[in-house]
């Protein structure tokens, strides 16, 4: 069997042909395809607008920026997380604060955050973080009710989700990252994740007022908006200290036909997230789905004792799973600067026990079905 990694992109004749006709066109950068993607990014999630970046992590960074973080002020988010969650808000000088995780669903646990928010004196936090892990959305409108509550904004970390959603208590599919419950959303173009651009990101938002912010400080804080008339064609203002986190009309053009394909490849993704569990039902632990949520699995995560053993034996097999994710606190940088002693019981005994399985629509039934064998035999 040829090697089995856990995530890869999908590639095919039309993604080549938007990039070739992107490479000859009159625009690498800053071109109309770029906003051709951001609009069609929007309507797909439902938000009122886009802001395309050149990472997710760049995302983050301007949306903690243009929500008005200061040094020193926190922002809560969950330790089963990539560092860019928790980074973001380092970068703007400000505190992280980890809540523990729900130990079934594996998302940010809502009463952590709660009770963690109420220990604290009347504005101690200004903002919420959670992150739709392993492409399970978070149910934000109770998260929407708590920051309301305490005056906080929230950042949605969709970069595992496009395509996900949860149902309201009006019955009410919100999509992740169509901004009506989370300040902003942002999502990856990473080539594991759904839509491959080779690095890229996206941030959503409802908000015209953080839009502009938004795209103000991708842009090195310049702009040349209603200046020509007074000043010429030539004339712009830096009006911010912004930074240069475009996405390329190259990138945005595979974007595009990578979007176009996105549905079905959830759909995919969630076949084989099926096929997984009616194998391991009863044997082996997997991420709950509560009710009225549609995973858009970007990992398929299951938790065993000998994860170190499985990890070995599935490489010895040519699969290559991966661990989602080493809790946060606990990498070196955060340790060194005072999270030695949190105690988060339930992040760390899922990162003990957990292990991400092969999950991308190219995946084949024989190989899916050679990868549930080997797992099953280990364990027995």
């Amino acid at each position: 069997m040829k090697a089995i990694p856990y995530g890869r992109q999908h590639i095919e004749q039309d993604d080549i042909n938007a990039v070739v006709d992107s490479l000859t066109s009159d625009f690498l950068t800053q071109g109309p395809k770029v906003q051709e993607f951001e609009t069609m990014f929007a309507e797909y999630v439902g938000a009122k607008y886009a802001v395309a970046v050149n990472n997710a992590t760049s995302g983050l960074h301007l949306s903690v920026l243009a929500l008005g973080l200061k040094k020193g002020e926190r922002v809560i988010t969950t330790p089963i997380t990539f560092a860019a969650s928790a980074n973001c808000v380092r970068y703007a000088g400000g505190e992280v604060w980890f809540a523990d995780i729900d130990p079934d669903t594996y998302l940010l646990d809502i009463d952590s955050v709660r009770q963690l928010i109420e220990s604290k004196p009347e504005g101690f936090f200004k903002g919420i973080i959670p992150v739709d892990f392993a492409g399970l959305p978070v149910n934000l409108e109770e998260y929407r009710k708590l920051a309301d509550t305490y005056g906080l904004w929230i950042i949605e970390d969709a970069c595992h989700a496009p395509g996900g959603y949860f149902t309201d208590s009006k019955d009410k599919i919100q999509m992740c990252g169509n901004g009506n419950y989370a300040d902003v959303g942002v999502f990856s173009f990473h080539p594991v994740k759904h839509i491959a651009c080779g690095e890229g990101g996206m941030v959503t938002t409802n908000s015209e007022e953080l839009f502009k912010k938004l795209s103000l400080l991708r842009t090195h804080g310049i702009t040349k908006e209603n200046m020509a008339e007074d000043h010429g064609g030539w004339y712009y203002e830096m009006q911010e200290l912004g930074f240069n986190y475009r996405l390329t009309d190259i990138q945005s053009a595979l974007g595009i036909t990578q979007l176009v394909k996105n549905e079905a490849g959830v759909i995919r993704r969630n076949d084989i997230a099926e096929a997984y569990k009616k194998a391991f039902k009863g044997k082996i632990k997997f991420q709950e789905l509560p009710n009225g949520t549609y995973n858009a699995h970007h990992l398929f995560v299951i938790e065993v004792e000998d994860r170190k053993g499985l990890y070995d034996f599935l490489r010895t097999q040519n699969i290559y799973a991966q661990i989602h994710y080493i809790p946060v606190h606990t990498l070196p940088y955060y340790k060194e600067i005072g999270y030695n002693d949190i105690d988060l019981t339930c992040a760390e005994n899922y990162y003990s026990k957990c292990i991400s399985l092969p999950m991308y629509p190219s995946l084949t039934e024989e190989e899916q079905d050679f990868v549930i064998e080997k797992v099953l035999s280990f364990m027995s």
